[in-house]
């Protein structure tokens, strides 16, 4: 088929859409997200999960799903984020055309003499319908309200009379979401007013409810917080003995228990095999298999190992700057340079970027000494002076380099200290003290996960080294241990012009969710 022909094809599929009278829906499949879908965390390797908002409320409230209650207790900053279809996809071209075609027919209604109304009269009933969404359960009485103002047959009574002022509608509605939104969407919805538009007025209007349903989702996950963090380890530890208790006997986890009993060596105790083995999972071999029970957090695990590698080079590259006096003696310049240096490689997170990185870091450790000199009036880096810093920050693209494995046994010696303490964070091992805000979020990153993971699976990995099948308690679901370890580390506890303006004004005091 050529291209004339199928453009001409596509025109006869479309033409229905852009002439019909039939009202068309603003949700998913027309104008906007009326039902506003998001993203939720899943297991390494499954698809993402997308709900809605009551069903987002609903996980909330009774913990229904544990890839949301892990990342919620081990994320302090974590938020959902809307789904959107890919736009080269097939469900983003079918969206992307029914949207144009629903503003179109839109636009074309209103213009006509006299005007056909459907089309607005079924636009604001699904505004109508998007409010919930956006207020708390104990603004019943405003939603009352919103309802009563938007109602369908006073509306399209309004429409037969000839009296009806879609522009009014446009400026309660505006009202509405200014009195509900948070302080971070009022010059969003301030800017609405500037719009002449009336169709550009109502499409701004959706894609803001849009973005206050996202406030309004994360609100949620910020006040279940506290409490999911509370109990999540409870609630997977339940799943985990209900998984054992149907599957005993049939599934086990060889590389969890392979993880484990590699780090028997040296070890008296239990607790000291597992730590070591956690330890282990900051520089996990490539050739082992990760743990399966660890599976939901080998991403984070992995992203750990590189934010330690990345401190590693940062110490090393210090270290390496300071053979020259003006960085060695001079506090404020081996700061400002590890300021720069940390900067500089916060894009490494793999192998192959570690080269270009470390030429980076070169270029940035000469200039900076040569203009500290410069201030001091003292003659720049010699030739051979600058070749020697070059080859010894080149030599930290190898794991081996001394330098390099130096950092590495300290910030592995600091982990270890830092992991079995229940109190304050040790000081910073000796190179990374320019480091120390970094060194201090990463180690209190991997505390946290280790602890929780610890919690959930302590007993259960203490039945692996004993070399006993986990016992599970039929009543409850737990499973039970007479030699379980103590656990380590804290769970992540951590809504006529007058009279609509009137209203709008009134639910000032009550919309706020």
């Amino acid at each position: 088929m050529d291209a004339k022909e199928d453009n001409k094809q596509q025109q006869q599929q479309e033409q229905p859409i852009r002439n019909t009278d039939v009202p068309m829906r603003t949700d998913s499949e027309s104008s906007t997200d009326s039902t506003m879908r998001f993203v939720l965390p899943s297991l390494d390797g499954s698809p993402p999960k997308v709900v809605t908002m009551d069903e987002v409320a609903g996980m909330l409230k009774d913990l229904k799903n544990m890839e949301l209650a892990h990342e919620i207790a081990l994320n302090p900053e974590f938020k959902l984020q809307p789904y959107e279809p890919p736009l080269d996809s097939l469900e983003g071209r079918i969206k992307a055309m029914v949207h144009k075609a629903f503003w179109n027919l839109l636009r074309e209604q209103l213009e006509r003499d006299p005007p056909s109304y459907d089309q607005a009269i079924r636009l604001l009933g699904e505004i109508k319908e998007d409010f919930p969404q956006l207020l708390s359960p104990n603004n019943a009485n405003a939603l009352s309200r919103i309802n009563a103002t938007l109602d369908e047959a006073l509306i399209r009574q309004q429409a037969e009379q000839g009296t009806l002022d879609f522009r009014s509608y446009a400026n309660f509605v505006i009202q509405l979401l200014a009195s509900m939104c948070a302080p971070a969407r009022d010059e969003t919805v301030a800017k609405l007013r500037e719009i002449d538009d009336v169709i550009d007025t109502f499409r701004g209007i959706l894609e803001t409810m849009s973005l206050m349903k996202l406030d309004m989702a994360n609100f949620m996950v910020s006040a279940a917080r506290n409490d999911i963090a509370a109990n999540s380890v409870e609630y997977e530890k339940r799943k985990f003995s209900t998984y054992l208790r149907e599957f005993h006997g049939n599934v086990g986890f060889p590389a969890t228990e392979d993880w484990l009993l590699r780090h028997r060596a040296g070890c008296s105790s239990n607790d000291d095999i597992i730590f070591n083995a956690f330890r282990q999972l900051l520089n996990y071999p490539a050739d082992k298999e990760f743990p399966e029970l660890l599976s939901i957090d080998k991403e984070r695990f992995g992203g750990l190992s590189w934010r330690g590698q990345r401190l590693i080079l940062c110490a090393s590259l210090i270290s390496i700057a300071q053979g020259v006096p003006v960085i060695s003696q001079r506090r404020e310049n081996r700061v400002k340079l590890a300021q720069q240096l940390d900067i500089l490689v916060q894009d490494v997170k793999r192998e192959d970027q570690l080269s270009a990185a470390l030429d980076g870091c070169y270029e940035q450790i000469r200039a900076f000494i040569n203009k500290a000199l410069e201030n001091e009036q003292l003659p720049p880096l010699s030739e051979p002076q600058q070749a020697q810093i070059q080859s010894q920050v080149q030599q930290l693209a190898n794991k081996t380099s001394p330098v390099r494995t130096l950092m590495a046994n300290r910030l592995d010696g600091f982990v270890r200290v830092a992991l079995r303490s229940n109190g304050n964070i040790p000081p910073p091992p000796a190179g990374f003290a320019d480091f120390e805000e970094e060194l201090v979020a990463f180690i209190a990153s991997f505390r946290r996960l280790v602890g929780y993971n610890h919690a959930v699976f302590g007993e259960y990995f203490t039945q692996l080294l004993n070399g006993k099948q986990p016992a599970v308690d039929a009543n409850n679901g737990g499973s039970s241990s007479t030699n379980s370890s103590n656990t380590a580390g804290n769970s992540s506890s951590s809504s006529n012009n007058n009279s609509l303006a009137a209203t709008a004004a009134g639910l000032a005091q009550t919309a706020k969710p």
